[in-house]
């Protein structure tokens, strides 16, 4: 076993966050930000203050996903939240009435996490770790409860908004429509891992955290504060499998191939795609393309890196209204190592 110690951002939102699903439904927004759409926006953030563009798009750095962190106040220690790994096999609880219970965790914390990453089966064949499950977060460090005796603290808020004539800007009552907007109490927020060139990085978080993530900055959503500080995990030195902490997108059939080449892998994959933000090419959408999301388990291959995965180029193909740039979309992920067998 060895200690593996990472650098990390912690993104403390002065404002809602509202994040687009797939389905682009206002009333819904997903509570974590994925690896390619940062990854999307502190690029055009890099192009926006004159760095130079690489081809292939990669700017140097390779980062996770956002996840979720506690923090009730400014000087108190933060409790960082890893994604649980997901698994081929369901746990044999000694207690199936706790089955519910233990379904509805997303989230471990660092601490446990280490635990997980060596092998241990937190709910096979026994109740140990029952108690410290805290709605989606598993963790022995106490949350706070709510008026509402919830300890989520990531929370959904809907509001509605009333829609503006096209051709007055007038408010139209009769076409209302409504908004899910993320909250994060106390002093918490989302974080995320960074190796490589994190000069560059921090030069584009210091421009996007004035423009703000996600959609409905033009109302002020998605403007944040951000510091950095160090997550240390114990990892083995004999593990057989790796857990996606990114998007990932696989280089090659051939790299696919030996990610799955093993009865314990387990997955799950999104589409992406979208609008085109930039100018004049608002009204086209990009290719498409599936990921693996963070959390997926595969087999542990044989190269040296723990960054696996590529960067594509989405641009569509329209004949002249192709866009003059590339659109790159990055699906390169990091990984952690976690013995399975």
């Amino acid at each position: 076993m060895a200690i593996a110690t990472y650098k990390i951002y912690k993104l403390h939102f002065t404002s809602p966050l509202h994040i687009a699903d797939r389905h682009e439904d206002e009333s819904n927004s997903m509570k974590t930000i994925q690896s390619d759409t940062l990854y999307a926006a502190l690029t055009s953030c890099l192009a926006k203050t004159g760095a130079a563009m690489p081809e292939n798009g990669d700017m140097g750095f390779t980062i996770s996903s956002l996840f979720p962190y506690f923090q009730r106040g400014k000087d108190d220690k933060p409790i960082y939240f890893l994604p649980i790994p997901m698994q081929a096999s369901l746990s044999e609880l000694a207690d199936v009435s706790m089955a519910k219970k233990v379904k509805r965790i997303q989230w471990i914390d660092s601490d446990l996490y280490s635990n997980v990453l060596t092998g241990a089966r937190l709910f096979d064949g026994s109740s140990e770790y029952i108690p410290y499950i805290q709605e989606s977060y598993l963790t022995k460090s106490a949350l706070p409860e709510d008026a509402n005796e919830s300890r989520e603290f990531v929370v959904s808020e809907v509001s509605q908004r009333v829609a503006l004539n096209s051709r007055t800007g007038d408010e139209d009552a009769k076409q209302p429509y409504y908004v899910d907007k993320v909250i994060f109490r106390y002093e918490s927020g989302l974080f995320f891992i960074a190796e490589g060139n994190t000069e560059l990085l921090e030069k584009a978080l210091n421009l996007l955290a004035i423009e703000g993530v996600g959609t409905d900055r033009n109302v002020g959503f998605g403007f944040f504060e951000y510091t950095s500080d160090s997550l240390s995990l114990n990892i083995p030195e004999d593990a057989d499998h790796q857990i996606a902490l990114s998007l990932l997108i696989p280089e090659s059939k051939e790299q696919l191939g030996e990610l799955l080449a093993s009865d314990n892998v387990a997955y799950d994959f999104t589409r992406r795609g979208g609008w085109i933000t930039t100018y004049p090419y608002t009204t086209l959408r990009k290719n498409a393309i599936y990921g693996f999301l963070p959390g997926s388990v595969f087999s542990k291959t044989n190269e040296p890196s723990h960054i696996i995965g590529k960067i594509v180029d989405l641009r569509p193909e329209i004949g002249e209204l192709t866009p003059d740039h590339p659109i790159w979309r990055c699906g390169k992920s990091i990984t952690l190592p976690i013995k399975l067998k």
